[in-house]
């Protein structure tokens, strides 16, 4: 097996000439904050995944927190999250004084299932948090069939922009509160960031308020109607989460070359795949891993650890993603 000179590293973005001049673009303007160009990506974004409202903020965790904030969870409930996941799907639930419980996910899809869910509920569950790992979109809709109607479903979706459902639709627009993830490593990446998409619309307007501390208005609507600057105020305790015209002028770029992208990791993924049959690794890759409905922001296979190991020891591979059970971690437990 012939191996790399250099590292292969982590999370490096696929960004073009058109990326770096729509930032330059936005500098020149003299407005970087949250303004038109973040709105502009919000609308573009409502209509790729087909959900009617996008509340852009500053990353996936606080997509996540916001998102159980408005659907009610507090001290004493339980969120159920799945044991293969990053930790910030937990520690959502941790900022709100809530527990979460975790359940097995299934070793081929490597994702929750009705089943395990079920195996975890009691009269305290409040939420389930779906989490499309590595671009596998889960079947929701069979979960929510076996759910009590007052437990709520949000998705961790991000790993899973441009991955679909059984129904051909975008994840996203399942109509549970969906979150998704700009980060560096992303399929769309803006450095940071990351996005809420959800129908209801008081919903999104609550998001949107408690994104800027809590603020009935943002500076942008001020400056564009300064008449709005006479009914300022804080309608509750709200949060510094917002998004910024920086990083929305990338992900309307990256947006538009989504596509394109995708096809390139399709590409890649095919390649490695190959490779390894190459040399006569059989890796159980996850379901769907090679399937169009796939993100695939992550190849995941079961013992591929050994195999990258073996890449890490030659020094040509740098290990940003071997991702481990979290209910073992000694802060879970």
């Amino acid at each position: 097996m012939k191996l790399r000179d250099t590292f292969l590293a982590f999370g490096v973005p696929d960004y073009t000439e058109a990326e770096i001049e729509a930032v330059a673009s936005v500098m020149r303007s003299g407005w970087v904050g949250m303004g038109e160009e973040t709105l502009s990506f919000e609308r573009e974004l409502s209509e790729y995944i087909g959900a009617p409202e996008i509340v852009t903020v500053n990353s996936c965790t606080s997509s996540l927190f916001l998102a159980l904030l408005v659907e009610g969870v507090g001290p004493g409930d339980e969120v159920i999250v799945p044991s293969l996941t990053w930790c910030a799907t937990a520690n959502a639930s941790l900022y709100l004084g809530a527990t979460p419980v975790f359940c097995d996910v299934d070793p081929e899809s490597m994702c929750i299932t009705p089943e395990t869910v079920v195996q975890k509920l009691t009269p305290n569950t409040k939420a389930v948090i779906v989490v499309h790992y590595g671009g596998y979109a889960v079947d929701v809709k069979a979960l929510r069939y076996v759910l009590p109607a007052n437990i709520v479903i949000i998705e961790d979706a991000a790993h899973a922009l441009g991955a679909k459902y059984e129904d051909n639709k975008q994840v996203g627009a399942s109509g549970n509160v969906t979150c998704f993830s700009f980060y560096a490593n992303k399929n769309l990446s803006t450095a940071d960031g990351g996005a809420i998409a959800l129908f209801d619309s008081e919903k999104a307007e609550h998001l949107r308020s408690l994104r800027m501390s809590g603020m009935t208005s943002h500076a942008w609507s001020r400056y564009i109607k300064p008449s709005t600057a006479l009914c300022e105020g804080m309608s509750e305790l709200g949060y510094k989460m917002n998004y910024t015209d920086l990083q929305a002028s990338i992900g309307r770029v990256q947006l538009r070359r989504l596509g394109d992208m995708s096809n390139v990791r399709a590409q890649i993924a095919q390649h490695y795949k190959e490779r390894f049959d190459d040399v006569g690794l059989d890796i159980p890759f996850q379901s769907q891993a090679f399937d169009s409905p796939h993100a695939r922001h992550l190849l995941v296979g079961n013992g591929a650890c050994t195999v990258l190991i073996r890449f890490f020891e030659a020094g040509t591979f740098e290990p940003g993603h071997l991702n481990y059970a979290l209910f073992p971690d000694s802060y879970f437990t």
